[in-house]
């Protein structure tokens, strides 16, 4: 993707918020954000959180674009997320991920749902606990191949999450925190294909986020996300740290710093996260 294209998704995104009316049944922040695969959550976690601010008797629809630059790899993600009546969340996302070096590009799609087993992340005693799951497809399955994925096309992670706000907890701050397990053979969340000569079974990789909202406005937090090494390449677990600025229901900005390890051999692969999340109602 361009990056006159991305801005063209940048506006479209904007130009949409601007036009919308979010729901007023959530507190403003505790939604969450659209993560890189289009489930509602953090940056690269999702979270019980469902995408939009609907109460139990409204219906939303979200989008996001999300890019992610790091040395040798550029990630570009954007799609659409709708949740009805606060207990149930579908979307839909498009991935491309570029080798700079090689000036080639892998297209990935992901179908996502959720569904809010239990709770409200304020206002229940205990965190509010959700079940999804994430159907990934390959556009072109050739690189894949060749690293030795044992299936080039598609795959599918299962997750449970579980997430609370805690009003005031921290020095009169919000403070929130979310806690996934997700079941997956995806390599580097599946543009590297699914499992490998190494493993072709379904492993529990455990996720976490962890955010003070210093006001209504203002988020910082960090993450971790645990992930298998299927293609014995030395897949490491990825982390960042966020800042999210959210000036109303119907618009947010994140930047994170974002430490991925290494992808497909190359070590060390770090660099900013930028994500623009509207909601269209």
């Amino acid at each position: 993707m361009t990056l006159s294209r991305l801005r063209i998704l940048l506006a479209f995104t904007l130009t949409l918020s601007g036009l919308s009316h979010a729901g007023d049944g959530k507190l403003l922040g505790t939604a969450g954000l659209l993560q890189l695969e289009g489930s509602g959550g953090g940056g690269i976690v999702p979270w019980a959180t469902l995408a939009g601010y609907d109460s139990r008797e409204q219906t939303s629809l979200s989008a996001f674009t999300t890019q992610v630059n790091v040395d040798d790899y550029r990630l570009l993600s954007y799609g659409v997320s709708a949740s009805w009546h606060d207990r149930v969340e579908v979307g839909i996302a498009r991935q491309r991920f570029s080798i700079k070096a090689l000036g080639a590009d892998i297209s990935k799609t992901i179908f996502s749902a959720k569904y809010r087993l239990y709770g409200d992340v304020v206002y229940s005693r205990w965190p509010q606990l959700s079940i999804g799951l994430q159907h990934k497809r390959l556009q072109d399955g050739a690189i894949a191949s060749a690293v030795g994925a044992a299936d080039n096309n598609h795959g599918t992670d299962f997750y449970l999450a579980a997430t609370k706000v805690h009003l005031g907890a921290i020095g009169g701050y919000n403070a929130v925190w979310n806690l996934t397990a997700r079941a997956t053979k995806a390599n580097q969340m599946g543009l590297l294909g699914f499992g490998g000569a190494d493993n072709d079974s379904y492993e529990l990789m455990l996720e976490a986020s962890a955010g003070i909202l210093f006001s209504r406005h203002l988020a910082v937090g960090v993450e971790y996300r645990q992930k298998p090494d299927n293609l014995g390449l030395g897949e490491d677990d990825w982390a960042d740290v966020f800042i999210a600025y959210m000036p109303s229901k119907d618009f947010n900005i994140t930047l994170a710093w974002a430490e991925l390890g290494s992808i497909a051999g190359a070590d060390d692969q770090r660099g900013l996260y930028v994500s623009i999340n509207g909601q269209l109602w």
